[in-house]
């Protein structure tokens, strides 16, 4: 996760940043490994990152990819017949590459001006990256006050819930959706915020329906039930 964050980090302070995360999906995905076991060609990694940067505006690939190497030099090591993931993630590349490109989808096409660290976390969320949900919305958290910084309390917490049903942990769902629909009560269904609204009715019913089953969890129950209950979704007003 600490190799993870610092990509996201960067990518929810600056659009440009989104950049980071192409990297790491390029070089972890199985069929590239598997085609290149000894390193994917520069040529190569670079043709296949071009795709990827062209949406978010970046024309020189070849510059990218020295950026990032500049800047997080954990991205790759050099094998014989070229690039490798990093040693220290190298190990859970294929996730790593598939959580990041599912990031870089959920952070595409969002606006680029002051809404942009809210619109993510909503995208996010609704992608089932409910910790990088949380790390869009903690800077906002941050800097807020009073009911504003109550109701970002709540949707980060309510992300932490469905997070902890991806975990299979019951006690983490049922302390902090407790407390997310808590903080949410006030706001009446759609949290108000300087970066724009948040609907986020359906996201706390989904786990209000979870809480209240449950409230009769024995520890010896399957949480299959759970699963089966409507998808949670925030959206953007």
């Amino acid at each position: 996760m600490k190799f993870l964050g610092a990509r996201l980090d960067a990518a929810l302070r600056s659009p440009a940043d989104r950049a980071l995360l192409v990297w790491p999906m390029v070089l972890g995905a199985p069929a590239l490994r598997e085609a290149h076991p000894d390193g994917i060609p520069e040529p190569v990694l670079l043709a296949r990152a071009a795709a990827m940067l062209g949406p978010l505006g970046v024309q020189d690939p070849a510059a990218a990819w020295a950026d990032a190497q500049a800047r997080l030099p954990t991205t790759a090591d050099r094998g014989p017949a070229g690039w490798l993931p990093h040693r220290i993630w190298d190990p859970m590349s294929a996730l790593v590459s598939l959580r990041l490109g599912v990031a870089l989808l959920a952070m595409l096409g969002q606006p680029e001006d002051r809404r942009y660290g809210l619109a993510c976390g909503v995208a996010l969320f609704n992608c089932a990256l409910f910790h990088e949900c949380h790390d869009a919305l903690e800077p906002l958290w941050l800097r807020s006050e009073g009911a504003l910084k109550a109701g970002l309390q709540g949707l980060i917490l309510l992300a932490g819930g469905f997070h902890h049903l991806q975990l299979d942990n019951p006690g983490g769902m049922i302390g902090l959706w407790g407390d997310a629909l808590e903080a949410l009560e006030p706001a009446g269904g759609i949290l108000r915020t300087p970066w724009g609204g948040v609907d986020f009715e359906a996201a706390a019913a989904a786990a209000a329906q979870r809480l209240a089953w449950l409230e009769h969890f024995d520890g010896d129950m399957e949480l299959g039930p759970l699963w089966a209950m409507p998808r949670p979704v925030l959206e953007l007003k």
